[in-house]
């Protein structure tokens, strides 16, 4: 498989995603951005539920986030808090009817049945795909945005995960949740 036909797969399956959204009715309201950011807000940790970290997991403008996240907050789908402990900063958190949202509909049923119908070779291409990424961002040089467990600060203290880099203990859910500060394992800085 050429890079040309690779890059035609993703903007093909890109392409059905961006209609899937536009055409289900419980997302008509929303544009892109918005969904892509209540996305990672549901599956990102305490540390990355700020504005910088959706503006840096989109890639986009500040700017351009902030319109959106003004634009959810008044939809009802997010509420921000204060930090405890920093009082500048500002938490995003999704209201109940935005996680439902989100529960209710990801992933996309097409993209479910799609990858069930392929049987064995579904969780292979998963892998595969998570291969690329890592690759891709690593050459890129971007974060990487990865899970919890998978980091190389992620640590166990007394049987209980526990950050490293911020010197934290961590719940068992936060193992599984995106990190905006997550560096793969084999990185050294």
């Amino acid at each position: 498989m050429t890079a040309t036909t690779l890059f035609d797969l993703f903007e093909r399956l890109t392409s059905l995603m961006r209609v899937w959204n536009r055409q289900h009715p419980l997302l008509a309201d929303l544009q892109p951005i918005q969904i892509s950011a209540l996305i990672y807000l549901s599956r990102c940790n305490r540390y990355s539920n700020t504005p910088l970290g959706v503006t840096d997991y989109l890639g986009l403008t500040k700017g351009t986030v902030s319109q959106s996240l003004k634009a959810l907050e008044a939809k009802g789908l997010i509420v921000k808090a204060r930090d405890a402990r920093d009082k500048r900063s500002v938490h995003l958190q999704l209201t109940e009817t935005a996680r439902t949202l989100v529960e209710t509909l990801l992933p996309p049923a097409f993209l479910s049945a799609g990858e069930t119908r392929m049987g064995k070779r579904g969780p292979q291409l998963e892998a595969l795909l998570g291969e690329l990424l890592s690759e891709v961002q690593r050459c890129a040089d971007v974060p990487s945005f990865g899970l919890c467990a998978t980091c190389r600060f992620h640590q166990q203290v007394d049987g209980q995960p526990f950050c490293g880099l911020t010197q934290e203990p961590l719940t068992q859910s936060d193992a599984v949740l995106i990190c905006r500060e997550h560096q793969s394992p084999e990185v050294a800085t």
